[in-house]
């Protein structure tokens, strides 16, 4: 036979003649209600709970208590010691009258309800005992409820902690940071984002940052590459479509847009949406509503888009392979990712990075890579990004043991084309006819290559450090350059 743990009470009253009224009250449902803690004051109380803040489940307290702490300022006081514990409040001042500002106040403060210690049976009783004895119990339940949400909320915070530490985005290049700290101010709103950027530099990773850093962080994220799927399935694929709307349709089936509901949906490629579905993707944006397949009314949903795109989406529309109303609706909060080429040192950290991953997935000691071969990654022009690096860092992996030589990164099976081709101030500046002297065309070079440098670095002492110069001494020598 089960035994049910009983609700335990802390009651804060100063006037024995009340206390005895509520022990009457209780011992009604003895076997339900424990009364385990008396306080006659304010301070009292707290210091119970501080001992023990895990001992009570509900307060029952005496809104005009002797002592200097009393009122909404107790009640406020002991939800921050414990949020869990709910509070009922007892008073004389509500006899005979309806006072709603009284009871606003009391349960902004964190009350969970109140009542009179009149009318009743005033010799025995507090309040009407049937109802006071049910407040008690409905307390109970939700500190209970509470107490459930919390522990599974940890939990799914935990999962959401797990995740982001998976899909963290690593990089300390000025665009990096500018790029993470915009990913942080954007996920607070939910806005629509347009991800831009060559194919590999990570446009799913920064749609999933986005997501887990936002309020839907404990909802679903659901990514689907728009080019990866037939034409004449994707509609159904996105919106869904009911049973028998069709030949085949044995079962109604969800489409992703439901599957998100509340959530995220990311959109790779957006750009290969043909225009049937680019109509009905802009009614989603516009009225948060979906139409599918052999229903008759529209369906609503609450998602969150993140489109993604390695073209041009504005040369698309001004060539009508896009609609113009779903651009700017899709291009909210624009995000342009940089190639890797132009993240400096970052090439190295990632490097790092995929070595020690694919060295603990394959159980082998994490290589040495000799200066040689870190110049070579770093002088190459990684057409595939971080795709490509991952790759190359797996490759050699598994082809070198012990150490990685600048002979191992330059073989064709690891890169095709070993140094890259396009430097800052490269053949560019000196294919256009004309001869320029050679003063000038240093000028040129130092200009583009102190750009190309502080584009890479964290600071501009970062940058100095990069080319062996003294701070003040790249300060000035930017001011001659006329760089800012």
């Amino acid at each position: 036979m089960s035994t049910v743990t009983p609700i335990q009470l802390l009651l804060v009253e100063d006037e024995d003649f009340d206390v005895a009224r509520v022990r009457n009250t209780v011992a009604l449902l003895a076997a339900r209600i424990h009364i385990a803690g008396i306080a006659s004051n304010g301070k009292a109380a707290l210091d119970l709970i501080r001992a023990k803040p895990d001992k009570y489940d509900v307060v029952i307290l005496d809104f005009q208590i002797s002592g200097g702490l009393r009122g909404e300022a107790l009640i406020q006081q002991i939800k921050e010691l414990n949020p869990l514990l709910q509070i009922i409040v007892i008073t004389k001042m509500t006899i005979n009258m309806t006072d709603l500002d009284f009871a606003n106040s009391l349960l902004k403060a964190g009350a969970f309800w109140y009542c009179t210690k009149y009318p009743g049976n005033i010799e025995e009783f507090i309040y009407q005992p049937t109802d006071f004895l049910l407040s008690i119990c409905n307390a109970y339940e939700k500190k209970r409820l509470e107490k459930l949400k919390q522990r599974s909320d940890k939990r799914l915070m935990k999962n959401v902690e797990a995740l982001l530490e998976a899909k963290m985005i690593h990089g300390e290049s000025r665009p990096m940071i500018q790029l993470k700290e915009a990913i942080e101010k954007f996920a607070r709103s939910d806005a629509s984002v347009l991800i831009t950027g060559s194919s590999g530099t990570g446009k799913e990773l920064v749609a999933w940052n986005i997501h887990l850093k936002s309020k839907r962080h404990f909802e679903t994220f659901v990514p689907i590459n728009c080019g990866g799927i037939p034409q004449g399935l994707i509609e159904s694929e996105l919106f869904g479509y009911e049973k028998g709307s069709f030949t085949g349709a044995v079962a109604s089936k969800p489409g992703l847009f439901e599957v998100a509901n509340n959530g995220t949906i990311f959109l790779d490629e957006v750009s290969e949406l043909p225009p049937s579905a680019q109509v009905k993707l802009l009614r989603v944006i516009q009225d948060g509503e979906i139409e599918k397949i052999g229903r008759t009314g529209s369906l609503s949903v609450n998602v969150r888009i993140v489109a993604a795109t390695n073209k041009d989406l504005q040369k698309e529309v001004n060539e009508g392979r896009f609609r113009e109303d779903l651009y700017y609706r899709l291009n909210v909060i624009p995000l342009d990712l940089v190639p890797l080429k132009d993240r400096g040192e970052d090439v190295l950290l990632l490097f790092d990075h995929f070595l020690a991953y694919f060295s603990a997935d394959m159980g082998i000691p994490i290589p040495e890579v000799e200066p040689g071969a870190k110049e070579i990654l770093l002088n190459y022009k990684w057409p595939g990004n971080v795709r490509e690096l991952r790759n190359v860092a797996q490759r050699l992996l598994l082809n070198c043991e012990g150490k990685i030589t600048a002979k191992d990164v330059s073989h064709p099976m690891i890169l095709k084309s070993p140094l890259r081709k396009d430097d800052p101030a490269g053949e560019r500046d000196f294919q256009g006819g004309q001869v320029l002297p050679l003063r000038e065309m240093e000028r040129i070079y130092r200009t583009n290559y102190f750009k190309y440098v502080r584009s890479i670095s964290s600071s501009d002492s970062n940058a100095a450090e990069k080319l062996g110069l003294a701070p003040s001494n790249f300060f000035r020598m930017c001011k001659e350059l006329g760089l800012k």
